[in-house]
């Protein structure tokens, strides 16, 4: 298989920068280890659009947070993912912290973030009547917001492959030679042979830099767990609330989600196995304590799940973004943490220049169309939309997802999209059956029926999330 470039790593960055450059004509091949995308970092983490007044003025953090904001509304409006601005508010909790909170402000302020501001209690608990008794003032960043990570992501894909981009699954890359001028990869989907290799494998960059050589990618795995609280949750907190940072990261936050839940995390531990992704006793009761210190009513009892993610801190304490020392045209887009998410567009922006500089000019399609279509969202219809909607298709007519509304159209929908799912977890991230208080415990079963037939294959070989996770081995009868 040959190509003009491969993106290796189809998360949030893989993705938004394979969409990017599926504007040209050139031939793109996104690459990824797992059954789908955004199967890393990008589906664990806070889902936060941050402000941009916490990193270090200078850094690629900081100027690409800022324009990745600017960018978000854009590419979120283009390719139909929900974006809500409900701003963020970082807490004090004596008197001795304030200074820090002016820190912020003054970096903030030098990073280019409009309308940031420091409020005392009597406000703060304006904005937040759920906030801690021990409060005593905040930073308020209203250009803050929420999006779902893996949507977006999801939806890049999406745009892409419909661009001209091909997504290849289960794609792991093992070693890399060069001939004739160009890398060839070889991978467990069979050799591949680029032009240009772009490394976005998160915390395995710095593993696929050293197969060209490249020894300048250090990466740390930064364990983070998180819980997942009821949609009845959802309304305690409307801004995203932020504990004063430490060096370790942002803190321990408590934020609404984008699809009405609350998110409660993460913690933040240094590990050496990047594909570790158990939650820890530990973790959980840490972020607990800290979520009840900003918001005391917070309550595990309405947890519907916990889960974790790893992140790729660099030894830089900055993204490495940029081509290789040891070879042009192989360029590293590593160690995006936080703000990676917020700064994704930026950074597909970025790419998209470095590429137009080493290639001397890409050209660009005259039919590159921009906007994903937007999915049927039944469970945020009005009955006359819904009525008509099955009057076209009655398999919008029957809900599989109880808990969420989520209709066998939709999940129809999901399987036969560009880059549809293919699994269950594929399925649930695309269209949110399962994603409720049973958490797949009554329409599991529904789905792997539904999979099994769309995609010819029997239904004891569908999985959760590829690999060996099959939901079914043999019928007991």
């Amino acid at each position: 298989m040959k190509y003009d470039v491969a993106v290796i790593g189809a998360g949030v960055v893989g993705s938004l920068i394979t969409r990017e450059l599926s504007k040209y004509n050139i031939r793109i091949a996104l690459l990824e280890r797992c059954n789908d995308c955004a199967m890393g970092a990008t589906k664990a983490n806070s889902a936060i659009v941050h402000a941009g007044f916490d990193a270090k003025p200078g850094t690629l953090k900081a100027k690409l947070n800022v324009r990745g904001v600017e960018l978000m509304k854009k590419f979120c409006k283009e390719l139909n993912v929900p974006l809500k601005n409900n701003g963020a508010l970082v807490v004090a909790f004596s008197e001795e912290e304030i200074p820090h909170l002016e820190e912020l402000l003054k970096r903030g302020e030098q990073n280019g973030v409009p309308e940031l501001r420091i409020v005392k209690r009597d406000e703060l608990k304006q904005l937040e009547p759920n906030i801690g008794d021990t409060a005593v003032g905040a930073l308020v960043a209203p250009t803050s917001s929420i999006v779902c990570p893996y949507e977006l992501t999801i939806a890049g894909v999406e745009n892409a492959v419909t661009n001209g981009a091909e997504f290849i699954r289960n794609c792991e890359v093992t070693g890399i030679k060069r001939e004739n001028g160009e890398f060839v990869l070889s991978t467990t989907a069979g050799e591949i042979t680029a032009k240009y290799v772009i490394n976005a494998a998160g915390v395995h960059s710095g593993k696929i830099a050293k197969l060209i050589g490249d020894n300048s990618v250090e990466i740390i795995v930064r364990h983070g767990d998180y819980y997942l609280l009821d949609k009845s949750q959802g309304t305690l907190a409307s801004h995203t609330i932020f504990q004063c940072p430490t060096k370790m990261g942002k803190g321990v936050l408590v934020s609404p989600t984008v699809d009405g839940n609350l998110i409660v995390g993460p913690s933040a531990s240094d590990i050496d196995d990047g594909d570790d992704v158990a939650t820890t006793a530990e973790g959980l009761d840490k972020i607990y304590n800290a979520a009840t210190k900003s918001v005391p009513a917070v309550s595990l009892r309405n947890a519907i799940t916990s889960f974790s993610g790893n992140r790729a801190h660099p030894t830089t304490d900055d993204f490495i973004i940029g081509s290789s020392d040891v070879n042009k045209n192989f360029i590293n887009v590593a160690g995006i943490e936080s703000p990676g998410l917020s700064s994704a567009p930026a950074i597909a922006e970025m790419v998209e220049g470095i590429m137009t500089e080493l290639t001397g000019g890409m050209e660009k399609k005259e039919n590159f169309d921009p906007i994903r279509p937007e999915p049927v969202r039944f469970r945020h219809m009005s009955t006359e939309e819904r009525a008509k909607l099955i009057e076209k298709n009655k398999a919008y007519g029957r809900i599989v997802c109880r808990c969420e509304t989520i209709t066998e159209g939709e999940i129809l929908d999901a399987i036969h999209a560009p880059a549809g799912a293919r699994d269950v977890d594929g399925v649930k991230r695309r269209t949110r059956a399962g994603m409720g208080r049973c958490q797949g415990g009554f329409c599991g079963s529904k789905v792997v029926e539904i999979l099994a037939r769309e995609l010819g294959v029997p239904m004891n070989e569908i999985t959760k999330f590829g690999g060996e996770s099959k939901i079914m081995y043999d019928r007991t009868k």
